[in-house]
């Protein structure tokens, strides 16, 4: 199968993508990213194509259902929860005290 590049990436495409993905991109490698990535593009086009009708739809291809072990809440000593706090670099009201998020 000989794959042939069908649609090219522009430059501010790949500018784009870059600031989506929170990366520098120098002058120099956009050139290459816009054949690179229009190459993996255009792959999934040919992937696309693919007849998968016969195919069983799967969600994972170990055949386990659920592997996950069981959510169990204990009660922790006052020991073991001062032992737990003395790894906080902040404590506040018995609790982890972290930077705000938002």
């Amino acid at each position: 199968m000989v794959h042939v590049m069908c649609c090219m990436l522009t430059k501010d495409e790949i500018k784009h993508v870059a600031v989506l993905a929170r990366i520098g991109v120098s002058d120099e490698d956009i050139e290459r990213y816009q054949k690179d990535l229009s190459s993996i593009l255009d792959y999934f086009k040919e992937l696309e194509g693919i007849n998968t009708d016969s195919v069983e739809e799967i969600g994972h291809i170990t055949g386990r259902f659920n592997a996950m072990r069981g959510d169990n809440v204990s009660d922790s000593t006052e020991k073991e929860k001062e032992d737990i706090l003395k790894n906080a670099p902040k404590e506040r009201d018995g609790q982890f005290q972290v930077k705000s998020v938002f």
